[in-house]
Formats: C-alpha cells, structure tokens, sequence
C-alpha cells in the first residue's frame, strides 16, 4: 500500500475542497491549474471592449473569443505554446488564399490570360467580406479566393483605397457553408514589446503562422504609388512575399493590423515588416462597403508643388509648400480667403508643359501639420471628410496668415 506525506495528503484535500466550492475558480486560487480562469475572464472582458466591425448592414462578424483548451488538450505545452495553439485553431480557417488571374500579350500580340499576383486576405463577415491589400489584386482581371477546407470561389471587388493599400472582396459561399471570421481588435493600445501573430500564405504555404513583437508603433510609410501610410506597425514577426493582406493578430486571436511590406534588399523576410493599424482599416473598410470607395476631404483649388526652380524664377522665399496657382470661383477656399495666382507663365516640357499662376498664397501646413509636398498634403487629408473645417497656414508674401477653410469632395 502506497503512503502519502502529510504534504500530498494536505493537497489531495485541498482539491478535494476546491472541486466542492467553485470547480476551475477556487482551483486557481489555491495555485492549481494557474490561468484557466483568468483566460476566461479576460476573453470575456475583451469581447466586450472590443467588439467587431458591424458592417453595413445586420450581419455582424462572429465575436466569441477563443475558450481555454481541455487540460488533456494542453498537456506538456508551456502556456506560451498554448496561446499560439489557441489562437491559429480559431483563426486559421478564417484566413483565405488569394490568387489572380491578368492580361498578357503572346507572341502574336493576343490577348491570354496569364497568372497575376497572390497574397491573403482574411473574411470579416459570415457573408463572404474578405479584406486584403489593393496590391494584392492590382490589374486582376480575376480573383479567386481559397478556403482551408480546398474550396475555391470567384471574388468580386467590393472597394479599393490604393491610399492605405486596402480592398475589399465578396465571394458567395454556400448556404450550408458558416464561414469563420476574424473580429477586429484596437491598435490604439498597442505597445512596443507586445506579442504579435501573423497567419498568411508564404511562397504559397497555406496558413503559416509565425509569432514575434511589435517593433516599433506610428511609422510613416511610403508605398509602392508615393502615398504615406500613417502610424504603421512596425514587426519582426516574419513575414514574406504570400503574406500581404493577411492578419496580424494580438493573443486573443483579434486582427491588430493588416500585413502590407517588409524591409529587405532581397525580397524575403528581413526582421523588418509593416501592417497598416486596424483602426485605419475599420475606417477604410466601412466606406468601402458603403460607397465603394473613401470619401475624402480636398480644397477646392489648383495647386503646384514648389520647387526651386519655380522658387528662383519667382522670387520666393521658400521653395517648399503648394503654390495655389487657381483658386475655384464660388467655391469654400474662395471664401474662406485663399488666394490664386495672377502671373501666367508655362512651367513644364513636352506633354507635361502647362500654364501656372504665380503670385498665390503658398499652403505650408494644414491642420497643424506640416505640408512641404503633395505628399504632405494627401496624407494630411487622409482621414478628413468633405464639408469637414479644416485650419490651413499659407504664405503671403513674407506673412504667415491661418485660414479656416470647409473641405470640398476629392475627385477620385
């Protein structure tokens, strides 16, 4: 017969009374099973601070947090194993494979189709809404979207935003089909350091998951079309060509970002990778879906990118701002006070050669930030919507004047 310590025996009675009083609960709080409530708890409190994107219409995203695991599920990994364990068991199936199909010229000057891009694109909503990256899908004539099950669907373009590198997809699964989703998250609380996921489709391997920090928070990043993207989040999680479009994921399985680029000087995977913020994405992502595209904010005028040649010719005192060259008659700058130039001269050559107004305000700063380029001026305007006031620096002459100006509709 085997004999107990009075230790052994003090603990068989302490689970004894635990199991009696409250089962997983009382359990933790005498030091046994650590963590199996606290992870219910805390999904549950992140359910509620972070619902997901209602989309435009009365279909929401699922939104139930993933639960702990059966202790027999997760015995002989370490808590760490088990969250990554957790969180790809509910999100892989909800991360989808996106290839293209585009237009070539053969040796005979034909048309054929030919094969096009391929990235990731995660579903957002049970009704077949897959948001990826607008590269992903640039000059697709066809878009096919793959499911973890094998099954393969035409997508259709729903919106695309070049300026954030977004789109948004809609396929049509079949009815006795409940696609899983990914609930939005919030990437105004992350933190340097904070454990990141990533799911995507590398070289073409289907669902790979890799896990690392965040790097770095608020990167100003310049894309393939010269738009910047702000406040990217900064990663070493690996990410690699196949991956753009996919999920960047925090522990509790919630999509933090959308991953877009990496750094490197050979194409493959650096330490170095970028995802748009979530909250930049909920924004865009919800227009797109109810317009098709982003309504964005723009001043109603013609507007030239100083230079020094300009400068010199022109006698300025900065060669860098956005010379208001025209400004539109009865429109919102011309009553709000900006003004257009009245010198005409040809600045250009060839096709390109034009007519500008010299002797206008020049923009130096809209909305308390800084504006030397077009650039600047599209990023500063970014997330402002039309008929939204906006305060604007100009130059006139040698004085600085602010002017309070309502935004107009941008022509896309």
């Amino acid at each position: 017969m085997r004999l107990y310590s009075k230790y052994q025996v003090a603990g068989i009675v302490l689970i004894a009374a635990a199991l009696a009083s409250g089962g997983t609960l009382a359990l933790e709080a005498a030091g046994i099973f650590p963590g199996a409530a606290r992870s219910q708890a805390q999904g549950a409190a992140a359910e509620e601070a972070f619902p997901a994107l209602q989309l435009l219409t009365n279909s929401p995203a699922e939104t139930d947090s993933p639960l702990p695991r059966p202790a027999a599920e997760t015995a002989g990994y370490t808590q760490d194993e088990q969250q990554n364990i957790s969180v790809y068991k509910n999100a892989k199936d909800a991360v989808v494979n996106i290839t293209t199909e585009t237009v070539g010229i053969n040796w005979f000057l034909e048309p054929v189709p030919q094969e096009g891009a391929s990235g990731s694109g995660s579903i957002i909503d049970t009704r077949g809404y897959v948001v990826t990256n607008s590269h992903v899908i640039s000059d697709a004539t066809k878009i096919y979207v793959s499911l973890s099950d094998g099954s393969q669907y035409e997508g259709a373009v729903v919106g695309v935003d070049k300026e954030n590198d977004i789109a948004v997809l809609k396929f049509t699964p079949p009815k006795d089909i409940t696609l899983t989703t990914i609930p939005f998250g919030d990437s105004g609380n992350l933190l340097v350091g904070q454990k990141v996921l990533a799911i995507g489709n590398p070289f073409g391997f289907d669902r790979t998951l890799t896990t690392g920090i965040v790097s770095a928070l608020g990167r100003p990043i310049k894309t393939q079309n010269n738009t910047i993207i702000k406040n990217m989040i900064q990663t070493d999680t690996a990410i690699n060509p196949g991956n753009s479009g996919g999920p960047l994921l925090d522990t509790s399985g919630r999509m933090i970002g959308i991953n877009t680029m990496i750094y490197s000087n050979s194409g493959d995977n650096a330490g170095i990778g970028f995802s748009i913020p979530v909250n930049t994405a909920k924004r865009v992502v919800s227009e797109l879906i109810q317009f098709g595209k982003v309504r964005r904010g723009s001043i109603d005028a013609e507007l030239v990118q100083l230079n020094s040649s300009i400068a010199n010719y022109a006698r300025l005192s900065t060669d860098k701002g956005l010379l208001v060259s025209q400004v539109s008659k009865g429109s919102h700058a011309e009553k709000a006070g900006l003004r257009g130039g009245t010198e005409g001269v040809r600045y250009g050559s060839g096709r390109s050669n034009s007519v500008i107004y010299l002797g206008g305000d020049i923009i130096t700063a809209i909305a308390g930030q800084k504006v030397d380029t077009l650039t600047d001026y599209y990023s500063a305007l970014e997330s402002r919507k039309p008929g939204e006031t906006v305060e604007i620096s100009v130059l006139r002459g040698r004085q600085q004047i602010n002017l309070k100006l309502t935004l107009a509709e941008r022509a896309n």
